[in-house]
């Protein structure tokens, strides 16, 4: 019978000492009737890993081509996990260095209980070389990567979120560490254009990925699926396919996500052009202003462009005569209004989709690898005076 079992998952240095049994993962379950899959769970965080406990049940029968279970990223309500076989995991951690140009030596600058942190060990194990690991348990610290990069050698890969770039681009020696490596992979929430850009011209070598627990991660880089990947817009939304694609959800047999076998309806909207992957923003986020269906993300990605603008996300909140308005929160790099930004907004979108409201923060809320935290952010604003 196979089990789920409980992995506790450090931060800092202690992590390598996972190394062993992510190796036994990706070897892949016996058939001797012992077989266990693995739940990650964070080490010093009691209450996360007891609502991962409460939702997944490790101790458990699980079914046997399960070898890992990797919880969405979700915050609030019930965690769903994706459960992944050895071979799925296998197949993306060799595409991924296929499309790289080679297996080569990984930071890890993630938590390594989400699926982005896991694949940078499970990548390294594939590899054979051991991974740098940086101690984000106060956060990521940019001042650590430039001794973190200097220990590498052949092949140097990472993988960030889009507010580690941020941080590093800050700090000069942090942005050229980064530029010796052979690829920076950005992932977990869109990357804006002006920050792409930045590190472009910085000389960094930044591929964007896109994928998810159920895909073991990103399975789409800079626009382009990876060997054994499909991709197929249905009704404007993504469908992802192939080799990567977990078996299903923990618990949750017929989940309309994995109604079509080897397949896995995303909430993302997207188009695809001569093969290319864009995402065009969230079906589940979309805001209803007046009767319109406005995409949080197209309107960010216009706001991204201001020159005062350093991070930004797009909500809606309530509002009596439109039933929502939209409303932005940014983190400036230097002072800016209200009128500022819609005029900016206005010369690329829609009146529609302009802005009524901006507040002015110093972070964003996010959940799971750097995705904004939307519901956060909206309870956030709600006792507060927009800036004007």
């Amino acid at each position: 019978m196979s089990m789920l079992r409980e992995m506790s998952v450090p931060t800092g240095p202690a992590v390598a000492e996972l190394l062993p049994q992510l190796s036994s993962i990706l070897d892949g379950n016996s058939d001797d009737g012992n077989s266990e899959a693995v739940l990650p769970v964070p080490a010093g965080d009691e209450r996360e890993a007891g609502r991962l406990r409460g939702a997944l049940s490790p101790g458990s029968p699980i079914q046997p081509e399960a070898a890992l279970v990797v919880a969405t990223s979700g915050t609030t309500g019930t965690p769903k996990g994706a459960m992944l076989s050895a071979d799925a995991l296998r197949a993306s951690g060799t595409a991924t260095h296929d499309r790289l140009g080679g297996p080569g030596s990984w930071l890890l600058a993630l938590p390594a209980h989400h699926i982005a942190g896991l694949q940078v060990l499970l990548r390294s194990v594939l590899a054979g070389t051991r991974p740098e690991i940086l101690d984000v348990s106060d956060g990521f610290d940019p001042s650590q990567l430039p001794a973190a990069v200097a220990r590498m050698s052949g092949r140097r890969y990472t993988s960030l979120v889009p507010t580690q770039l941020v941080k590093a681009l800050g700090d000069p020696a942090a942005t050229e560490a980064l530029a010796e490596l052979d690829a920076v992979l950005l992932g977990g929430a869109a990357t804006p254009v002006p920050l792409r850009e930045r590190a472009e011209a910085a000389g960094i070598n930044v591929v964007r990925t896109y994928g998810m627990s159920e895909t073991a991660g990103g399975c789409v880089y800079d626009g382009v699926p990876l060997r054994g990947v499909e991709i197929w817009i249905v009704d404007g939304r993504v469908v992802l396919g192939g080799s990567t694609v977990a078996l299903g959800y923990r618990g949750m047999p017929n989940h309309p996500a994995f109604a079509d076998a080897g397949r896995f309806r995303t909430d993302d909207a997207g188009v695809l052009t001569d093969g290319v992957l864009s995402i065009t923003g969230r079906l589940d986020e979309a805001i209803s202003t007046g009767g319109l269906t406005i995409v949080p993300q197209v309107v960010e990605a216009a706001v991204a462009t201001h020159p005062a603008v350093r991070e930004c996300a797009v909500v809606g909140l309530p509002d009596e005569r439109l039933g929502e308005r939209v409303a932005v929160a940014i983190v400036a790099s230097a002072a800016v209004t209200l009128a500022d930004l819609r005029a900016h907004v206005a010369l690329t979108l829609d009146a529609t989709a302009v802005p009524r409201e901006l507040y002015i923060v110093e972070t964003l809320p996010t959940k799971g690898p750097g995705k904004i935290d939307r519901s956060a952010l909206r309870a956030a604003l709600a006792p507060r005076r927009p800036a004007v």
